[in-house]
């Protein structure tokens, strides 16, 4: 029973107990609560008294931004009154010269027109009196102005002929004066020094003993040669020499260099001769190869296809009239450059025409047709601008000149091989070349005889008396100067 009480006890003190804590918890959620809203309150108060004071002061902005765009637009408004009153001025002046213009347009065309009319009716009183006078003296348009210019001609024929050989006596001066001017400076760029060159192949030999070594028993020797180097080898009587014939020049080369390396050698026979052909002709490509790579270098002409360069390099070792081609053709590269700078011409053309002018000897010997005609395939073939094959084409006059630097090449090219000591040539060809020149001279009437002078370089002239008068051998010369 006792324990029961405590129990009893136990709860309603634990009851009590748990009501006043609720109270006491209410108690302070309350008092925390006012505490909260009082700070919110506050807050409040202080937020809307800073948005009070922001939407003031952006009302005042708003004001002033207004009353400023205001007044720019007011100013923008006077602004485009006064641009659109002087547009229309403007437009209203315009309008009056336009006015004005039309009016002289149309007064113009009407004196045009009014012109025209006059002109037709000077022409056709022009062609009315022409006629009258074509009717009165029984003689055309034609034939009258021939007759009164022959009249002229004959009353005044001496004065003609004092003031032809005054302008051409001043015009002749000074075309040469200029023209040895240009060439002086072109020559002074280009010194060279070059001797002939023989045309011939010999090889020198220690003794006649060599010469039976050469041939070989029953001559397998000789023949083993000739078919490795394709040149044929002349075993003769001249004393301790061979000739080597045949029509390529770099063969030759190699037959003789091959030769040479046989007799010096000693052993002569057909297993080394073929070896000995093989290296040297491997030899000789590569200095072709470097002649050509050394001319284009030393030309600086640029952008040759490598197989153009190697035939430059055979150049080497042709000949024309016992001129070295490749040496030639440097020098007409020189000289038709230093032209082209003194004449305001294309030099680039120019110098790389020069180089390449000759380029068809390189093979003219295995290809039929002229040299200059084998060329242009050959600069066409390689892919050579069309400015450079139009300036080397006309080099020997097969061809029309169609540019200053084609005729620049030509003339570099006869400076080269007329000078004194470049070339040689026959007898036979001297002579064929003073008959043409003659005979060109006898082709025109009135001529008596014809002497070809100064290795050609001038042509004297006998003319009839009695079908030449002084104007008309005055004429004459010119026209056998222009042919």
């Amino acid at each position: 029973m006792y324990q029961f009480i405590l129990v009893l006890i136990g709860v309603f003190t634990l009851a009590i107990g748990s009501i006043l804590g609720y109270f006491a918890r209410q108690s302070i959620a309350r008092k925390r609560a006012d505490t909260i809203e009082t700070t919110l309150q506050k807050k409040i108060s202080q937020t809307k008294k800073e948005a009070d004071e922001i939407i003031s002061k952006a009302r005042e902005k708003a004001v002033q931004i207004f009353e400023e765009a205001k007044k720019e637009r007011e100013t923008q408004h006077r602004e485009f009154f006064k641009t659109e009153k002087l547009l229309l001025r403007r437009e209203n002046v315009l309008a009056e010269k336009s006015s004005k213009l039309e009016e002289k347009e149309a007064e113009f065309l009407q004196k045009v027109q009014r012109l025209r009319e006059i002109k037709a009716s000077l022409e056709d009183l022009k062609q009315e009196a022409v006629k009258n006078l074509e009717r009165v003296s029984k003689l055309s348009k034609e034939e009258a102005k021939k007759e009164l210019f022959e009249d002229l001609e004959k009353e005044q024929q001496k004065e003609i002929i004092e003031k032809m050989e005054k302008l051409e006596r001043t015009g002749f001066e000074k075309l040469e004066n200029r023209a040895k001017e240009i060439l002086a400076l072109a020559i002074q760029k280009c010194a060279f020094s070059q001797a002939q060159e023989m045309t011939t192949t010999t090889v020198a030999l220690p003794n006649e003993e060599i010469k039976g070594r050469i041939i070989g028993k029953e001559g397998r020797n000789i023949r083993a040669l000739e078919q490795a180097t394709g040149c044929e080898i002349v075993v003769d009587e001249t004393p301790e020499a061979v000739m080597i014939s045949g029509f390529d020049p770099v063969r030759r080369h190699i037959a003789k260099i091959a030769l040479e390396k046989l007799i010096h050698d000693g052993r002569i026979q057909p297993a080394r001769i073929e070896d000995t052909v093989k290296a040297v002709e491997t030899e000789i490509a590569s200095q072709i190869r470097e002649a050509g790579e050394k001319v284009v270098y030393d030309t600086a002409v640029v952008d040759l296809d490598p197989k153009l360069v190697q035939l430059l390099g055979r150049l080497k070792f042709r000949t024309s009239y016992g001129q070295n081609v490749l040496l030639h053709s440097l020098e007409v590269c020189y000289l038709a450059a230093a032209l082209a700078s003194e004449l305001g011409a294309n030099i680039k053309v120019a110098r790389k025409a020069g180089l390449l002018h000759d380029i068809g000897k390189a093979v003219d010997h295995q290809i039929q047709g002229s040299h200059t005609d084998i060329g242009i395939k050959i600069l066409e073939k390689f892919g050579v601008e069309k400015e450079v094959i139009n300036a080397m084409k006309s080099h020997h006059e097969e061809y029309p000149a169609e540019s200053l630097e084609a005729v620049l090449v030509q003339t570099a090219d006869q400076i080269s091989g007329a000078r004194p000591g470049a070339r040689k040539d026959t007898l036979e060809n001297y002579l064929k070349r003073l008959e043409e020149l003659e005979g060109i001279a006898l082709s025109f009437k009135g001529i008596e005889k014809v002497y070809a002078i100064q290795a050609g370089r001038e042509v004297r002239v006998f003319v009839k008396p009695g079908e030449v008068d002084d104007l008309g051998a005055k004429k004459l010369a010119r026209e056998i100067a222009n042919r």
